[in-house]
């Protein structure tokens, strides 16, 4: 695991600006995701003749800025070149971030992912490699900050960018709960399922069917099941163990899913509960109660969607 800041000495008040490049392999997407998820803006790949004009007279957010070989005007030169006429720029704070890694660990990798190397679409990866090494070899030496990825994980990357790139404005993790009908098939992106199907369902009970889990009478009758307390409390128990853990791994948001039969009581009375007690707890929480929003007129979901 190599991290090197090679001159502490250029950090200074303006727009920060960290452009980020490396062999292809060596983390930059990884770099970018991290950075976006820091609060920087991100931007890839755009054409090396635009980005002065992007940047100059640019007020807002921290920018990533994603370049590689694979750029339409990209030249070693025109890159040099541009970094200079940036860093002399008084408003700019701009920062050249290096991933780096070692030849082997890059053929292994991209053997692993079996991608076809940019510079070498038709021949073995180590043919492309060692040309991009090669050719970047005059950037590094200018980077700001070089970060040799070879043992780290995305984890460990992830972490040492934090350390270096941190704006101080990241915000919490964003925690949705949503409750769902199994019948019509589980909601795209959860992160964390649970079934309350077991629980006693007020479906049979004729005052509460065309009610859903939101009215206190239907939630009373769902708590007052012998099973719910145990089950709720194991719930609260499991996300409020996991939740720093994902903080921990930088993870920006978890969603998490209660489902029953319709969708319309117990998974609903289960997500109002469980959502109020993590932002109780300090999570930022917010809910989506999917079949009801089904159900709802055009323009009236003011109950669902909400934050805890």
């Amino acid at each position: 695991m190599g991290v090197t800041r090679l001159d502490p000495a250029t950090q200074q008040a303006g727009q920060r600006v960290v452009l980020v490049t490396g062999p292809s392999g060596a983390g930059r997407t990884t770099a970018i995701g991290a950075l976006e998820d820091l609060g920087y803006e991100p931007i890839i790949n755009l054409p090396l003749s635009l980005i002065p004009r992007l940047l100059l007279g640019h007020i807002g957010p921290p920018v990533a800025l994603g370049v590689d070989v694979r750029g339409r005007d990209f030249s070693v030169s025109a890159l040099i070149e541009m970094i200079d006429a940036l860093t002399r720029e008084p408003d700019l704070n701009l920062e050249l971030l290096y991933l780096d890694a070692r030849p082997d660990v890059l053929e292994r990798r991209y053997s692993e992912t079996r991608r076809r190397h940019p510079l070498s679409p038709d021949e073995p990866p180590e043919f492309g490699i060692a040309q991009e090494i090669d050719i970047l070899a005059p950037i590094k030496v200018r980077a700001d900050v070089l970060i040799d990825s070879s043992e780290m994980s995305p984890h460990d990357l992830r972490a040492e960018l934090g350390r270096f790139f941190d704006t101080g404005k990241i915000e919490k993790l964003a925690v949705s709960v949503h409750s769902f009908s199994y019948k019509r098939g589980v909601p795209r992106g959860l992160d964390l399922m649970f079934d309350c199907r077991f629980l006693a369902n007020p479906h049979w009970e004729a005052a509460l069917r065309p009610l859903d889990g939101r009215d206190p009478a239907v939630a009373s009758y769902v708590e007052a099941d012998p099973r719910y307390q145990e089950f709720y409390s194991k719930v609260i128990d499991l996300l409020l163990f996991l939740l720093p853990t994902y903080v921990a791994e930088g993870k920006s948001h978890l969603s998490v899913g209660f489902g029953c039969t319709g969708g319309q009581h117990r998974s609903v009375a289960m997500t109002q509960s469980v959502a109020k007690a993590l932002a109780e707890a300090g999570w930022q929480v917010s809910k989506r109660h999917r079949e009801l929003e089904r159900k709802a007129p055009q323009g009236a979901h003011s109950k669902t969607g909400e934050r805890a």
